[in-house]
This record gives structure tokens, C-alpha cells and sequence, in this order.
């Protein structure tokens, strides 16, 4: 009796071990089964993922930055002929201007008032002249009056004229760009009262303009 005793609990004993072993197996099934969906669903993000495209070029909201953009470009406005601090001796004369601002702007030679075409730039020391934008020169020449002239034609029929200059850097029909250095400050037979300085004119549409009214301007705001 006992003998039948102890085989029947270990009959029990290993039908329980068999349905234990059943349920690990089961839940190991589980697991694996769950590990493997969250590898493949990783896998499938990694290859998708907008980083292998570029590492110069980053993602916000799905729209593409490129790096490197300058935010603001200031090559197509029309710049300045000079690179350091220089004074305005004589300004453009401008028909519209007061009484007092157009007698400063009369330029006096041969006894003889002339209305000045430009601005004058003086300053104690020789400075470097560049251009305003980029261009074309269309004339290199030495005035005796006027002194050395640079003339360069630029587009939407504009030219800078540089005059009173003592050296000249360029030639005619060289290309130019803009903030190139193309001659130095110097002295003229007409405006002998300056000394060192720069006499600078603007010709748009065949008409001399002021040019203090286009600097920062762009080509294509020019009427």
C-alpha cells in the first residue's frame, strides 16, 4: 500500500514538473518573440532614419536646414569706394537741397561756380578705392584737370566714376568685383583746397544721381 502510495505522488510530482517546464517554455517563447518585433521595429527606424542621408544637413520638423546659408547677404547692395573712416568734404549738389547745402556743394575753379556731379571723400592719409559692386571697367585715363579716372559699368545701366586717384590698380575691360581695391586716393587740379581725397560720381540711366542717396541700395530697386 505504501509502495502505490509513493508512486502515485511521484506520478503527480512529475506531471506538475512537466506542466511548470510547459509554461517556462511558454513564456521563454514570449519573450523572444517580443524581443525579436522590438529589434525588428529598431532596425526598420535605423534604416529609415533621415540621419544616414547627410551630416551636413540637419532635420527639425521634417523641413531641412542646410548649414553654412548666411542669413543675410549683402553682395548685391551697392556699397561704398572706401574701406576706412574718411570725411565728406563736398557733397553732391542736389537741386532740391537748401540754399546752404547747395552753395557747400559748388565747386569753385577759373573763377567759375561749378555745381559738383559727385561726392568728395578727403581724408590726411592715402586710402584704398574699390568698387561698389561688381563690374566691368570701361575706362582707365589721367585727366589733367580731374586727375586719374576709373569708370566701371555695372548692370540695370549703372557706372561708378572714381576720379583724383594717384594710382590705378586696374585696366580696361578687366572684371571686377565688389570691395576690389582698384587705385588710391590723390589730388586734383580742381579741387586743389582738398588735398588727399576721392571725388566719386554715379551715372544711372545716363544721369549723374546722388550717390549718398544709393548706397545699401539693391540693383534692381533702381528705377
Amino acid at each position: 500500500m505504501y509502495k502505490i502510495f509513493i508512486f502515485v505522488q511521484t506520478y503527480y510530482r512529475g506531471e506538475n514538473m512537466k506542466r511548470r517546464l510547459k509554461k517556462q517554455v511558454i513564456y521563454t517563447l514570449y519573450a523572444l518573440s517580443f524581443v525579436a518585433i522590438i529589434g525588428a521595429v529598431y532596425i526598420l527606424e535605423k534604416i529609415s532614419s533621415p540621419s544616414i542621408l547627410t551630416p551636413e544637413t540637419n532635420y527639425v520638423n521634417d523641413v531641412i536646414i542646410e548649414d553654412k546659408i548666411p542669413v543675410v547677404s549683402t553682395r548685391d547692395l551697392i556699397s561704398r569706394p572706401y574701406l576706412v573712416e574718411v570725411e565728406v568734404a563736398r557733397k553732391y549738389y542736389d537741386k532740391d537741397a537748401s540754399e546752404e547745402e547747395q552753395k557747400n556743394s559748388l565747386i569753385y575753379y577759373n573763377n567759375t561756380y561749378i555745381p559738383n556731379s559727385g561726392v568728395d571723400y578727403k581724408s590726411d592719409e592715402v586710402f584704398d578705392v574699390v568698387s561698389i559692386l561688381d563690374g566691368k571697367v570701361t575706362k582707365v585715363e589721367e585727366n589733367n584737370l580731374l586727375g586719374k579716372i576709373i569708370e566701371i559699368t555695372h548692370e540695370n545701366n549703372l557706372i561708378s566714376v572714381y576720379q583724383s586717384l594717384s594710382d590705378v590698380l586696374v585696366q580696361e575691360g578687366d572684371n571686377v568685383l565688389q570691395g576690389q581695391v582698384i587705385g588710391k586716393s590723390g589730388e586734383s587740379n580742381i579741387s586743389t583746397e582738398l588735398g588727399n581725397h576721392l571725388h566719386f560720381e554715379l551715372i544711372h540711366n545716363s544721369k549723374n544721381v546722388n550717390p549718398l542717396k544709393y548706397y545699401d541700395k539693391k540693383l534692381e530697386e533702381l528705377q
